[in-house]
């Protein structure tokens, strides 16, 4: 009697494990059932606003349940990443995350609220831009040859511009220094924009900037474009990049699912003319793929954060 009643409530639980097991599958299945909510960690009106609207509208458009922006900007992004991190792994919050807030802050600053690593699934990478290097059209300098040279034969006369301390337009420099055995001056200003107005007006030698910021000024010819560093430099690699985390624990098939059709969706020629246009590159990789990314370029980061001994609290 005994043992006929123990193994029928093994029965009973076993039987509500697997009905559990099979409603999760279902829901997976069905996703997305209602909206869903991407947290951007910046203000509206930037071009990492227009890339996000972009995203948005191209999933509400494939899956014909809404995708929506929430605003969380603040603190180098980590206010909105860290919602994400402690959102519901559901699958109705995604985040957006760049190499801000998942390369270069884990070790810029000295405590973050979440861990890069463990608190999220990444899901896609979206896009990347290079850091491209423009100098003032005086600078005696058509190469990178001709500029280490320069840097070499005065170090510390020179300057370069970056949009603020601890960003990746200031630690490109900072890596390229490190690389390079080089010496210059950091010049922080409060945005990009600015910093290439002072390259051009001789106020600063040269910047590292975005390439929607600084590539029209180069091909207006108002200040001078010194490509391919990682040709005169081995392992240079300095670039802005920007994906989609949902939160650590969210069914793999919810983020296969997300992961596939962004994939499509960046195959088009619709979708990498309007990402493009904002100055990214459509660069689709897949979960593993932009996990393993994240994880390298967290150490390439590393190594000139720690040589500039920048550190934020």
């Amino acid at each position: 009697m005994t043992v006929t009643h123990f193994s029928r409530r093994r029965l009973l639980a076993a039987s509500a494990a697997l009905a559990v097991a099979w409603r999760a599958r279902a829901d997976d299945a069905l996703w997305p059932a209602r909206p869903v909510r991407l947290i951007l960690p910046f203000t509206p009106g930037g071009s990492t606003d227009f890339q996000g609207r972009i995203l948005c509208d191209m999933l509400t458009r494939n899956f014909g349940q809404s995708f929506y922006l929430d605003y969380k900007p603040g603190a180098g992004s980590n206010i909105g990443v860290a919602e994400v991190a402690r959102a519901a792994p559901d699958g109705y919050t995604l985040g957006w995350i760049t190499v801000a807030s998942h390369a270069i802050n884990p070790t810029l600053y000295a405590k973050l609220p979440f861990d890069h690593l463990r608190d999220f699934a990444p899901v896609s990478m979206i896009g990347q831009f290079p850091n491209l290097l423009v100098v003032n059209n005086a600078l005696p300098v058509t190469t990178v040859p001709e500029l280490i040279a320069l840097l070499k034969r005065e170090p510390g006369k020179y300057a370069f511009a970056s949009s603020g301390v601890g960003t990746s337009l200031h630690l490109s420099g900072e890596m390229f220094k490190v690389m390079t055995g080089t010496d210059m001056v950091h010049v922080p200003y409060k945005g990009g924009a600015q910093a290439v107005m002072d390259v051009i007006g001789g106020q600063v030698h040269m910047t590292f900037g975005n390439m929607p910021t600084v590539l029209p000024q180069a091909r207006g010819g108002k200040v001078r474009d010194i490509p391919a560093i990682a040709e005169t430099v081995p392992g240079f690699l300095a670039i802005s990049w920007h994906g989609v985390a949902f939160p650590a624990r969210t069914p793999q098939p919810i983020i296969d699912r997300l992961a596939s059709a962004i994939h499509r969706a960046l195959a088009t020629t619709e979708m990498q003319e309007k990402l493009a246009a904002g100055g990214s590159k459509a660069t689709p990789l897949g979960p593993q793929e932009f996990a393993a990314f994240i994880r390298a370029d967290t150490e390439r980061w590393a190594h000139a954060i720690r040589a500039a001994g920048v550190r934020l609290d």
